[in-house]
Parts: structure tokens; sequence; C-alpha cells
């Protein structure tokens, strides 16, 4: 199996450069972005995102240059994990023993949706940490 099987990989424009820092800008698009029907659909499904990558060599490097962003598969669902699954069981798991604690539904609920304001706080503090996980690699076009 090729490397390029082991790699997500998205075209680029360097938006900035500072240090050893180079700012991405990547737009995503669904599989409806491209559909020759998407002037007759309403889903628009375009996201546009600015990716941070520290590199050795930012001199070779311009703004408004193409590139090629890669960040290895295994990495996406890891990310899928931690933003959406641990999540969603937290939550279910606080709704299920509020309930079963006799709480109020509107209590247990609301409890349900607050207690995730932690869990995501957390992520936020660690976001040094896992920017060392979730490594993004660039090369030039």
């Amino acid at each position: 199996m090729s490397s390029e099987c082991n790699n997500i990989t998205h075209q680029g424009i360097v938006e900035q450069i500072k240090n050893n820092t180079i700012f991405v800008k990547i737009i995503v698009s669904s599989a409806c972005a491209i559909c020759k029907a998407k002037s007759l659909c309403s889903v628009n499904d375009f996201k546009e995102m600015l990716v941070d990558i520290n590199v050795n060599n930012a001199s070779i490097y311009k703004p408004g240059q193409t590139v090629t962003v890669k960040m290895k598969k295994s990495l996406g669902g890891k990310a899928v994990l931690l933003a959406y699954i641990i999540p969603f069981i937290i939550m279910m798991l606080s709704l299920i023993i509020l309930t079963l604690l006799n709480f109020s539904e509107l209590f247990a609920g609301l409890f349900s949706i607050g207690i995730l304001a932690p869990y995501y706080l957390v992520l936020y503090l660690l976001k040094n940490k896992l920017s060392k996980t979730f490594k993004f690699t660039i090369s030039p076009d």
C-alpha cells in the first residue's frame, strides 16, 4: 500500500507565513459541490478552514502559493472520536443516569448538554498537546 493511500490530502493556498509556521487556507467541499446539478439544488456544502503547519523550511513557501496539505488517515478516526463520539457518549450516559435517579427531564436534558462545555474546554486547554498528535505536512505543488 502506498503512502498516498494512508494520507488525506487537500489542496490549499498559503495565506500567511510567520517564523516557521505556515497558515494554509483549505476549501473543503462535499461531493455535492462538484455535481453538475448543483445550481438546481439547495445543498451547498463548502467549508473554509485555516490550518497552521509548523515546518523547518518556511522560506521555500510564499503567500498565494498552491500547496498540498496531508494528514494521516488514522488521525481522522481519532479526531471523530474526540469531537463527536466521546461527547455523545458522555451526554447520553449523563441523561440516562439522571433520568434513572428521578431528576426532571428538563434538568437531565439541560445538564446533559451543559456537561459538554467542560469537555470541550478541556480539549481546548489541551490544544497544544493535541496539535503534536494531529500533525499536518505540506508540500509545494
